[in-house]
């Protein structure tokens, strides 16, 4: 996991909060002070925050379960789609859509009916729509893409949210609360912490903010995917091995078998053959020689 320097924190402008008008009192405890009219992060809890979320991240990703980005602000969109499309986790950078939490079963719908479009382009049935229909396919099939086309991969409800900027996100904060997905975001000066089970305290707005702790987070999670790979291949080893150590026993039972059996045949044959030579022996012995009869007529 990549460790972040205060230095590079403050040149990426991490500190920076909103106006003092704007706050939100709920992130009182991670205010270091006012500058200006503008609210000071403290960096130290934000480091120490920052730890404690990659940590928790890093574990789900190596149960093997998605963790899922959602980041439709203009600053962040760009650089969640690039960093997150590095480790195959799903991510939502345009609009959110409605109940893709809480009606799941109607979003998977929409991306198997995206599926069925793709299938369709490769039959002979697409040649013989025409023009008009294959642009009308060809338009729902781009739409059901900048939707869903991040999402397409992502068979059941992820297992925790990333989110930049949860006031925007407000509905997908809700959905997740509701059904109990853990969340982790970058909450700003602006924001109520408290809503969120794993807060980052950072800027939320600036780009380099919210690369800086992205590449700390997907840092993380790739740490977690390579350890699950690792042990996955260890697992596979000790299968093998035993697969191979039951093999060998398997052989070597059978050959003591065949052994046995071989041994069991050729005393029974040496008892078959000790019996025809004893009733052999017995005949002989039994059997008496014929004396020739006297001739009774003399000369």
């Amino acid at each position: 996991m990549i460790k972040v320097s205060f230095e590079e924190m403050l040149e990426a402008g991490v500190h920076f909060g909103h106006l003092r008008r704007k706050w939100n009192p709920n992130m009182a405890p991670y205010i270091f002070m006012e500058r200006n009219g503008i609210h000071i992060i403290d960096l130290y809890k934000t480091q120490a925050k920052m730890e404690e979320a990659a940590n928790a991240m890093k574990q789900i990703a190596k149960s093997g379960r998605k963790i899922l980005f959602v980041a439709t602000k203009k600053q962040a969109k760009d650089i969640v789609a690039d960093t997150v499309k590095k480790i195959n986790m799903p991510y939502v950078t345009e609009r959110w859509p409605g109940g893709m939490l809480t009606n799941f079963a109607t979003i998977r719908k929409a991306v198997r009916k995206m599926n069925s479009i793709d299938k369709m382009m490769t039959t002979s049935s697409w040649k013989n729509l025409s023009k008009r229909e294959r642009l009308q396919v060809t338009r729902e099939r781009a739409k059901l893409e900048k939707n869903l086309g991040s999402i397409a991969d992502m068979s059941r409800i992820p297992a925790a949210l990333f989110i930049v900027d949860i006031n925007k996100e407000k509905i997908a904060v809700a959905e997740a609360r509701k059904l109990n997905i853990p969340t982790f975001a970058i909450t700003d000066t602006n924001t109520d912490p408290t809503l969120i089970d794993f807060p980052i305290p950072a800027n939320d707005d600036a780009s380099k903010s919210i690369s800086l702790i992205l590449n700390v987070v997907v840092s993380a999670i790739t740490d977690g995917l390579s350890e699950r790979q690792v042990e996955r291949e260890k697992s596979s080893d000790k299968k093998d091995k035993d697969e191979d150590d039951t093999m060998k026993e398997a052989r070597l039972k059978a050959d003591i078998k065949t052994k046995s059996e071989n041994l069991r045949l050729a005393e029974e044959q040496a008892d078959i053959e000790a019996e025809k030579e004893a009733i052999k022996k017995k005949a002989k012995a039994v059997k008496k020689p014929v004396a020739k009869k006297k001739d009774d007529t003399e000369d």
